[in-house]
């Protein structure tokens, strides 16, 4: 690595910091409900469909409307892009990796105005919210530097009378297609991953969050990106997702969301469309089904902290939250009453004011689906706290945990994507590592024991890309936990590690007789 340092959270405990994100909601709520254009080849386009974000703590309040982007448009934005990849790619690494750095210094600055931006689109409390901008600062510099370290290729051996070369040259035309859940983190690691390898890009953000997508891809031409480079195009999947997926030109199909959606971009990529000379590369992060693991000798009031915090930050809405917990039998009751004591602790509101840990899920849609789940578990286990919801003023669900289930249960299987956790009780160690790997997800995870055998024997038997010990399952910093899962949790493309950006360009021998 070169000179990567990870950027550092924000202390709101203090009074400048505190003064600083109240400066950065002011920013913000001077351009609430605002209308942005979608930006092909640098040029602003206006349509008559639109896309509406709502405020999920407030739902009255539009944060903003953006143009939604036709079939027409999106084919011609891969037109765009797919010449503007004849220049993009020829222009040196080191300048490519430029732009990210100047982009991460503009984002540094605005960084309390784009977590109050996080917390007015998508429900952030103000600790998330940092968090997010601090990691999407983070890619920017780390892919930037991994392009430094990329540019010159690998070695390879030459024999006497010849010289050797393996290069990395970039694919082409990438479609990103970035999730609701991080819409700054994501949605700017993995547009950049891909631009600073050589690609062009057509962004495709979630339809609950496309504002700070656009603010984003502002702050990248002030960077100095040459128009048509990344290309902002927000629209319905139905309509243009599909049609991007399947396009003859799209090279690399780079996609964070659900699993269903995600096996969908699989099998239509695999089609040869006519005209179509290449097989399409795709870079997919899909669901989890993440646990936690308490061992009998463990300290039990870090794993009952553990349990709640990775359940219920940013009211589970995350692909690596806890949304099981495997406790063993001989500490199950000790544990289960303290989760139940600090979900309780808990409170549920508007994250404006940071005086909330929970805040509200995303739309209308997860609320009810979330909900439903909530009423199966009460008939599959015991409910132990939580339960009910309120979407009068915005989509507020309290905090649930459900104990005693069967590890075959719905709530132990299916992935809900909100502030629930399901607790099951394993006999033994053994038994609590096999449920572990009941899922067909394999994401996240966490194992808390002090017996150092055990650790031993998650690290080699507990199937999941990203697994922790004596700690919650959230968190993943770039450059230090590179994330991505197996199974149905995607294709393993770790993000914030060293071989991502290698996965958005392909190698070249060059063989020369002396």
């Amino acid at each position: 690595m070169i000179d990567y340092r990870h950027e550092a959270f924000t202390d709101f405990s203090k009074e400048e910091n505190k003064k600083a994100i109240k400066e950065g909601y002011k920013v913000v709520e001077a351009y609430l409900g605002e209308e942005y254009p979608l930006i092909v080849g640098g040029e602003r386009i206006t349509t008559e469909g639109k896309i509406t974000s709502y405020n999920p703590a407030n739902k009255e309040q539009v944060v903003g409307t953006v143009s939604k982007a036709t079939k027409d448009i999106a084919s011609k934005a891969m037109d765009i892009a797919d010449e503007v990849f004849n220049t993009w790619k020829k222009v040196k690494p080191a300048v490519r990796a430029d732009v990210l750095f100047k982009a991460a210094a503009i984002m540094r600055r605005r960084k309390a105005e784009f977590s109050a931006l996080l917390s007015k689109e998508a429900g952030k409390t103000w600790v998330e919210a940092d968090v997010e901008a601090a990691e999407a600062i983070d890619f920017l510099e780390y892919y930037g530097r991994e392009m430094l370290r990329l540019k010159d290729g690998s070695p390879v051996v030459s024999r006497p009378g010849e010289y050797n070369r393996y290069d990395y040259i970039p694919l082409g035309v990438a479609v990103v297609i970035s999730p609701w859940n991080f819409p700054f983190a994501i949605m700017a690691g993995t547009t950049v991953a891909a631009m600073v390898a050589g690609n062009t890009v057509l962004l495709k953000p979630a339809s609950t969050t496309p504002v700070v997508a656009y603010k984003f891809v502002e702050i990248l031409e002030e960077a100095g990106m040459p128009a048509g480079v990344v290309n902002f195009i927000p629209g319905s999947g139905a309509e243009i997702g599909d049609f991007l997926v399947e396009h003859p030109r799209t090279r690399l199909i780079s996609f964070t969301g659900s699993r269903d959606v995600g096996l969908g971009i699989v099998e239509k990529s695999s089609k040869l469309s006519p005209g179509q000379i290449w097989i399409k590369r795709s870079i997919l992060e899909m669901g989890g089904k993440d646990t936690i693991v308490v061992d009998k000798e463990a300290d039990l009031e870090l794993a009952a902290q553990s349990i709640v915090k990775s359940a219920f930050g940013f009211s589970g809405q995350k692909c690596s939250a806890c949304s099981r917990a495997v406790i063993v039998e001989d500490v199950y009751d000790q544990v289960v009453s303290r989760v139940e004591e600090l979900t309780n602790a808990l409170t549920v509101g508007i994250p404006d004011n940071d005086e909330h840990f929970v805040g509200p899920v995303i739309d209308g849609a997860s609320f009810n689906k979330i909900m439903s789940y909530i009423e199966i578990g009460k008939g599959e286990g015991r409910l132990v706290t939580g339960g009910t919801g309120d979407d009068s003023k915005g989509f507020f669900i309290q905090p649930t945990v459900i104990a005693d289930l069967s590890p075959t249960s719905r709530i132990m299987q299916e992935e809900i994507f909100g502030p629930v956790v399901g607790i099951s009780k394993a006999k033994d160690f053994n038994e609590a590592i096999e449920i572990a790997n009941n899922t067909e997800y394999g994401l996240t995870g966490a194992v808390i024991t002090n017996n150092r055998m055990n650790l031993e024997k998650a690290r080699e038997e507990f199937h999941v890309g990203n697994l922790y010990f004596n700690r919650g399952c959230t968190g993943a910093i770039v450059g230090y936990q590179p994330f991505g899962g197996f199974n149905m949790s995607g294709t393993d493309s770790k993000a914030g590690g060293p071989d991502y950006v290698q996965l958005h360009m392909q190698a070249k021998t060059t063989s020369e007789m002396l």
